[in-house]
């Protein structure tokens, strides 16, 4: 069996191994290939592990062979499922790995944007508490958790996680969720999406890409929020309206923003969020903690086991 890993870097740039791949047949591995590189490179794989790189209907057409491809993701719209079917390709994805992972960034965004560590760290490591005439000081606000309301959009994995977090921070968890109100946490509040952008002091998005969801957070969207209201996204990009948030954060209709997602990445020169005020952008990486990229792994070997075996897993055409 054939296997070529087309974009392996990301995943493991030289941390974890991958001889246990390397065991299912015989392997190679790129660290990243470009789009005109990819035929060529798969031409006689059984089997294609990709994290970013697209495999649309052309790149399918062009690889006879192929009979496997494992996305190294939860989302999996680097891959042409209709086609990959129609040539009887089996697509599998790597579900519910860093959950927890992505929950943590939420916090890390939010405990950042109301405690600032990396502004008072930075300032003291250029003297500033030494210099001090107090024994301490402040030039941002501070605030408490307990108490605020988080309106949570999207009870998912990573939105039920956040929420647990939150509600052990003592804080007042709202949710927009198609799930009943009895099938959920008796913490959790069920909202409207009008009421839950109204009300709440922070706002995290964990909803999928759709059609419905794609700018979700636009001009009149965050018109509702409160100006002291904090937005979290650590979903995808094309949640919000990137030029909206910025110009919503610098006229001060929300105090801050910070995502670890963006519409297009890396990020662009020109993306108007990457000079906006009190925007907290990280680049992608709430997924990529060493124990989430080790789950991941795993379930990508298992995938694989599973296929060659005749019973493939985590298919989602």
């Amino acid at each position: 069996m054939k296997i070529v890993v087309v974009d392996g870097y990301t995943l493991n740039p030289g941390d974890l191994s991958w001889e246990p791949l390397k065991e299912l047949g015989e392997v190679t591995i790129y660290d990243r290939t470009a789009p005109d590189e990819t035929v060529a490179r798969c031409i006689d794989a059984d089997m294609v592990l990709t994290n970013k790189v697209i495999f649309n209907a052309e790149v399918i057409n062009a690889l006879p062979k192929l009979k496997y491809i494992g996305v190294l993701a939860t989302g999996y719209n680097v891959v042409d499922t209709m086609a990959a079917t129609e040539h009887n390709v089996i697509v599998t994805n790597i579900p519910a790995y860093s959950t927890e992972s992505v929950a943590q960034m939420v916090f890390a965004q939010i405990l950042n944007i109301t405690n600032r560590v990396g502004h008072y760290a930075c300032e003291n490591s250029k003297g500033r508490w030494t210099n001090n005439t107090d024994f301490c000081y402040w030039d941002t606000q501070l605030t408490e958790l307990a108490g605020k309301k988080i309106g949570i959009v999207g009870l998912g994995n990573t939105g039920s996680a956040t929420a647990r977090i939150a509600n052990a921070f003592g804080m007042d968890v709202c949710a927009f969720t198609s799930k009943p109100q009895e099938s959920i946490p008796n913490y959790i509040t069920k909202l409207i999406l009008d009421e839950l952008f109204s009300q709440c002091d922070i706002v995290s998005l964990h909803c999928p890409l759709t059609e419905t969801t794609k700018e979700l957070v636009n001009e009149a969207r965050l018109a509702t929020m409160k100006p002291t209201a904090i937005l979290i996204n650590t979903g995808r990009g094309p949640l919000i309206n990137e030029q909206a948030v910025a110009d919503a954060l610098n006229c001060g209709k929300i105090a801050a923003f910070g995502a670890d997602v963006l519409s297009v990445e890396p990020a662009q020169p020109g993306n108007p969020l990457l000079g906006a005020k009190n925007c907290y952008l990280t680049p992608h990486i709430a997924w990529a903690t060493y124990e989430a990229r080790i789950r991941l792994m795993n379930i990508c070997i298992d995938n694989v086991k599973a296929f060659i075996n005749g019973t493939p897993q985590n298919v989602v055409n």
